[in-house]
């Protein structure tokens, strides 16, 4: 087993972190999916094969896959991270002390794997267990209505949990549907035997980051976005805390326009090797940065200044590559909203990438960058990419 540490965004990779994903995705229809931030309602079989495929990519690159719902499950012995599932999984203010009270003795009945498969793809008040005496809740609820959310943007592990050297940061999730994906990865690195030595880096309940914000651009750089999903507070509290720990030396917080096509800032910007990025040629020129230095028990603000300025000196470069996405502006419109942006580094010059952005991919082989195709057509529907796909837990040092 390799140890966790991630110090960079292209160190050889050697073990990731995904989730397959499965049931939760037959929850979604027309009437949900904007609540459950899916733009359209993906066809759930094919959607598995892609990331089964996308999976046995990284194998062949000798990536080490873990997959949650396997560590869950495996969590779940214990029964301390049993006890806290079961309190993160049902919300007793919502369903009323009685309902909560049948629902939490169901659940504890269930072993394992079917304990995680309900965390994670939900229970509706239908397939809740029949009580005695009468429930106001139970006769206000439709029969297909939640009696516990199911979690279909748990596909996107890079968001609720992001390795920094080696410690890891359960992150604080923004959006209402997510807010449980941070809960279960916590009980994954709290009670999985595999890290039971891990050491964590910024809490779960600090203010909101996400890890699609969080770019390790060089040992001891941080860039992090600051837009829709993580706010100015969650990016000072993260480099708070990752002074304290000597796990930076610089950090970047970059605003970012708060809509659905830039929710985060690996949806306009990636690294494909050491010094260069791939970029939404749209806000190259805009894109700014807010530099965070530590100052004896504090920090030092300043900026902005443009961000790729600022990236270059904290990275001790004299400047990075810059691949634009796209070819021309509708075409870079079209493949950063299909996830052009949004590669995952295997190594320094190699990354996997959506097969469709076919004009993006061609400009990063051109520079030389070995580009691995995965298909993504029903994956990407709920807007993430390769990168969105996987949280590393372990890359080789890049020097």
């Amino acid at each position: 087993m390799t140890t966790p540490h991630v110090t960079s965004e292209v160190g050889p990779l050697r073990t990731v972190l995904l989730h397959r994903p499965g049931g939760e995705l037959k929850r979604l229809t027309p009437r949900n999916n904007d609540q459950l931030l899916f733009d359209a309602i993906p066809w759930v079989d094919r959607a598995e094969q892609e990331h089964d495929a996308f999976a046995a990519v990284l194998r062949e690159q000798g990536v080490e896959v873990l997959l949650l719902d396997e560590l869950l499950s495996e969590a779940l012995r214990d029964p301390r991270a049993r006890t806290a599932a079961l309190h993160s999984g049902v919300d007793e203010r919502r369903l009323g002390a009685e309902v909560a009270d049948t629902l939490c003795s169901y659940l504890s009945s269930m072993d394992e794997k079917t304990l995680t498969r309900v965390l994670v793809a939900g229970m509706t008040f239908e397939e809740l267990p029949a009580a005695e005496g009468q429930s106001l809740v139970r006769r206000m609820h439709q029969p297909h209505d939640f009696a516990i959310d199911p979690l279909p943007n748990l596909l996107f592990t890079r968001d609720s949990s992001v390795w920094i050297d080696d410690r890891v940061a359960v992150t604080s999730l923004a959006m209402p549907a997510r807010i449980r994906e941070s809960a279960l990865t916590d009980l994954v690195y709290a009670y999985h035997p595999r890290f039971a030595q891990s050491a964590r880096a910024y809490g779960a309940h600090s203010a909101p980051v996400e890890g699609g914000d969080v770019l390790l651009l060089a040992p001891g750089v941080v860039a992090v976005g600051v837009g829709e999903r993580t706010t100015p507070a969650g990016a000072e509290s993260l480099a708070r805390s990752l002074f304290v720990d000597g796990l930076a030396h610089t950090v970047l917080a970059v605003p970012i326009t708060q809509t659905r096509a830039s929710m985060h800032l690996d949806t306009v910007c990636t690294m494909v090797d050491h010094d260069a990025v791939l970029m939404y040629p749209a806000i190259r020129d805009h894109l700014t940065a807010y530099v965070l230095r530590p100052a004896g028990e504090g920090i030092k603000v300043s900026g902005p200044e443009p961000f790729l300025r600022a990236a270059a000196e904290a990275m001790e470069l004299d400047r990075l590559r810059v691949l634009d996405t796209g070819l021309d502006p509708v075409t870079a419109e079209r493949e950063q909203w299909e996830d052009g942006n949004n590669t995952l580094a295997v190594s320094p010059g190699t990354v996997v990438a959506y097969e469709r952005n076919v004009e993006t991919n061609a400009r990063l082989e051109e520079a030389g960058i070995e580009v691995l195709r995965i298909s993504g057509s029903e994956l990407g529907s709920g807007r993430g990419g390769p990168r969105c796909m996987s949280s590393p837990i372990a890359r080789d040092p890049l020097y």
